[in-house]
């Protein structure tokens, strides 16, 4: 179904190629597990497939050929949601395909189940969380049984009970459909692979075959180099000193009609916001960092709410990182991106080196892969060196050798005395920081967003 011939693309405006050499070939019904480090070019090989590269925006060398019809799931679900009503998205795609009308609304309804979709299809697609609009993009491409299907970290923002009912879902896919995943929880969807290729970041294919090429000395050399292998320890990073004085507390906190316990966050600690999807973990996130209006209760510090702070003084204060990280650039590089609130020159390239961005420090923030991104919004939440940091998922998208850094800049950070709220789905994440986890369970309700005028005064 799919054959390509030293295929490349290199991004518009890029020096160094996306994926480069790629040489490969898969036929109807083989599940292939596409690893390779971060910026290796998995999602952008996944977008060529899918036929969305356009020579207008970018460079292509090489051959590539697909046969069939391939559905396609991105790394950031809201990429990809064009309708307001759930049953409306999993529904478009049939449409466009002239699916039976008589046939069109049951199957709507056999995927939304098949994936654990936890609304009726009239559920605003605009109120979903994150998790939900993955369940919801990942029931859209199963829905018009598709050739090929295309998946880019479809289990990545689910909690534990939602990954395994996507699994589920894809084992049940068709024999003749060809799938390929890119996926870091790879213990858990090895079952359903049958073949393994890997991406070399210098070009071409460094290895591909069944899965058991992750055993023995090829697992050592690949997890070494970045790749999730299964049965290779992670490091652990307990606290160095014991927590400090309170950053920031919550008391009778509600979003409208839901409620959270009142938690209190402190230096040189780490708090882990746990739970399945559609709780409000991310709704929590966003008032704490002094984005969202408490309905009621408050949300305090010792020099007050923080949802009453100017734009500026919010970013000195309280560092956020959103669970989609596109959400928060603004500017044409990198560089300028980290530089965009005063952040001295000196600091800037720190940044950059500390996160393994300074070879991307003039490419555009838009271009960059789902876990350089990741990286490139945890560094804007710490130009400013605030005290407190609030992350959504900042491990997703991240290889085995950059989620090993990012543990340990966390875990320096904490120890020199800053505090942390980490909103995740990776236990691995919690066990390795010694996170003390605070689990949501009760759904919360909608939030309006607090609205800032243009100089920063809340309106």
């Amino acid at each position: 179904m799919i054959t390509l011939d030293a295929y490349g693309w290199r991004h518009g405006g890029r020096r160094a190629w996306a994926v480069r050499g790629v040489d490969l070939r898969i036929e109807r019904g083989e599940r292939v597990l596409l690893l390779g480090p971060s910026g290796a070019g998995k999602s952008t090989l996944l977008s060529a497939l899918a036929g969305l590269l356009d020579t207008a925006s970018g460079e292509a060398e090489g051959t590539l050929k697909v046969e069939g019809r391939p559905g396609i799931v991105f790394q950031d679900p809201q990429a990809q949601l064009v309708m307001t009503r759930a049953g409306d998205e999993v529904a478009f795609g049939l449409e466009n395909l002239a699916w039976p009308a008589a046939g069109l609304w049951p199957r709507v309804d056999e995927v939304l189940a098949q994936v654990g979709f936890p609304y009726d299809r009239d559920r605003p697609t605009g109120r979903l969380s994150g998790g939900e609009q993955q369940r919801l993009v990942v029931a859209a491409a199963l829905a018009p049984r598709p050739d090929l299907l295309l998946l880019d970290e479809p289990t990545a923002n689910l909690d534990p009970a939602g990954a395994a009912l996507v699994r589920a879902a894809l084992a049940a896919v068709g024999p003749d459909v060809a799938t390929v995943i890119v996926e870091h929880r790879i213990a858990e969807i090895l079952p359903l692979i049958t073949r393994v290729v890997v991406l070399d970041p210098g070009g071409g294919v460094r290895a591909d075959g069944p899965p058991g090429l992750l055993s023995g000395p090829l697992g050592a050399e690949l997890a070494a180099a970045g790749v999730w292998v299964p049965g290779h320890p992670l490091p652990a990073r307990p606290a160095l000193h014991s927590p400090g004085e309170p950053l920031i507390s919550t008391f009778d906190l509600r979003v409208r009609r839901n409620a959270y316990s009142d938690m209190v966050v402190q230096e040189r600690e780490i708090v882990a916001v746990t739970g399945p999807n559609g709780v409000g973990k991310s709704t929590l996130a966003l008032a704490l960092g002094g984005l969202l209006r408490p309905a009621a209760g408050r949300v305090s510090t010792a020099d007050g709410e923080p949802h009453r702070w100017r734009a500026r003084r919010l970013a000195a204060r309280i560092g956020s990182v959103f669970q989609n990280p596109e959400h928060q650039f603004v500017t044409r590089t990198v560089r300028d991106e980290l530089a965009l609130g005063g952040t001295s020159p000196v600091h800037v390239d720190e940044l950059l080196d500390r996160l393994h961005l300074a070879e991307l420090a003039r490419a555009n923030p838009f271009t960059l892969s789902g876990g350089q991104a990741r990286r490139l919004s945890v560094a804007t939440a710490l130009a400013a060196a605030p005290r407190l940091l609030i992350l959504d998922e900042p491990t997703f998208g991240q290889d085995r050798r950059t989620w090993t850094e990012m543990v340990d800049l966390l875990a320096a950070l904490r120890d020199e005395g800053h505090g942390i709220v980490a909103v995740t789905h990776d236990p691995d994440l919690v066990t390795a920081l010694d996170a003390r986890e605070v689990a949501l369970s009760a759904p919360p309700q909608e939030i309006a967003p607090v609205a800032f005028s243009r100089e920063g005064r809340q309106g």
